[in-house]
């Protein structure tokens, strides 16, 4: 028996891959009792209009241009949702992020309110990892704007972190709120890959028998400073490299940093590398380090951590929810090098140190951050509710 009927907005969606995508994906495919549609944007041209992705429908709208489809996003989103909701009486609408197909789920309710019509429920999730100079001044202040609009409209709030909750308050946020985190497939990351596997994912690193490998799982963007551990290879020992998988904006600038510095054979770019074959790789490496400028909490470390590797952070944003110093993880320090390096040498050095992080760390992701428990979090504390 179906429970409730669910619209979800996205901005992007599948095959576009981020913590936000991952986790409507996870969540949907554990709530069989649940049916769900989903509007986006088209983003490209060669995607369908319409499809099955898992447990949910997507709609995409606009023209295959991603820029002009994020712009008209909010208007399109509007007449999609008239649409859908004459065929379907939606329960509540789940807005992913204060973004620009959320905008449309808001757009309905203020024309529903003018005709008399009672709103739909929203929920609202806030994913946003951006620093709080992005939030407050891009686009003009307009995405602090939207925030502030939208929180008041909103039925119930979910955050992935305690720093994004805080926000939320910060800019007036009374109503009801769930701190519900991103989560990873237990199973997936810490059952152990086979040899032949990881000894694969060795030669795409041309890792030898004394590397020390130091991996990340990231886009390649500003906030992730993928740079800094770049510039920390030059501190330490020459059998220390470093695994990016990943793409982004920055790929091309990060290549050249690495030729400069003559790290051409220490980095290994090996670009996009798809979610179920990441465990190999991850298992085939020694840290897991990421020196995040901003974060609103990071799937990629809980993933890093299920593998049973010892984890490198900054303590910024959503981070300091799991990560505390010298027991699931170590700090460095932000946009610094040395302290990088510091921090490296420390797990190098000290076996009993690496094995402690691990022993709290990955029991710590399976009790808490599991998608099975994520999923029935979401539906008894929320979908449940409305």
């Amino acid at each position: 028996m179906i429970s409730k009927r669910i619209l979800v907005f996205s901005t992007a969606y599948l095959p576009y891959i981020g913590g936000a995508e991952i986790a409507i994906k996870e969540i949907t495919d554990r709530m069989p009792d649940c049916e769900f549609d989903l509007i986006t944007a088209k983003m490209r041209g060669n995607l369908p209009r319409n499809e099955i992705v898992g447990a949910v429908n997507v709609h995409r709208v606009g023209v295959g241009v991603p820029f002009i489809d994020k712009l008209i996003m909010p208007f399109l989103g509007v007449f999609k949702v008239w649409k859908l909701q004459r065929k379907y009486r939606y329960d509540g609408f789940w807005c992913m992020m204060v973004t620009f197909a959320s905008g449309s789920a808001y757009i309905v309710n203020v024309f529903r309110r003018l005709f008399g019509m009672k709103n739909i429920p929203i929920v609202l999730t806030l994913q946003e990892g951006d620093s709080e100079e992005h939030l407050r001044k891009r686009w003009g202040g307009l995405i602090n704007l939207s925030w502030k609009l939208a929180l008041p409209r909103t039925t119930v709030l979910t955050t992935i972190s305690t720093y994004l909750l805080n926000r939320a308050k910060e800019l007036g946020y009374k109503g009801r709120a769930e701190i519900i985190p991103n989560g990873v497939n237990f199973e997936l990351f810490n059952t152990p890959v086979s040899l032949d596997a990881i000894q694969k994912a060795k030669e795409k690193m041309n890792k030898r028998e004394d590397d020390i490998f130091l991996i990340t799982t990231s886009r390649l963007v500003k906030k992730n400073a993928i740079a800094d551990v770049i510039k920390s290879l030059k501190l330490l020992p020459e059998s220390v490299k470093f695994a990016v998988l990943g793409v982004g904006p920055l790929e091309s600038e990060l290549k050249s940093l690495s030729k400069k510095l003559n790290l051409e054979n220490r980095v290994k770019f090996l670009g996009f590398v798809d979610h179920k074959q990441a465990p190999a790789y991850l298992q085939a490496s020694d840290i897991f380090i990421r020196p995040s400028l901003s974060e609103g909490m990071g799937n990629s470390f809980i993933e890093a951590m299920a593998a049973g590797l010892p984890v490198i952070a900054t303590p910024v944003g959503g981070i300091t929810d799991f990560v505390s110093d010298s027991k699931t993880g170590l700090f460095c320090k932000v946009n610094n090098p040395e302290s990088i390096a510091e921090q490296v040498k420390k797990l190098m050095n000290d076996k009993n140190l690496r094995e402690t992080l691990v022993s709290n760390a990955r029991p710590m992701v399976k009790e808490k951050y599991d998608w099975n428990l994520i999923a029935d979090e979401m539906k008894s504390k929320v979908f449940e509710t409305l």
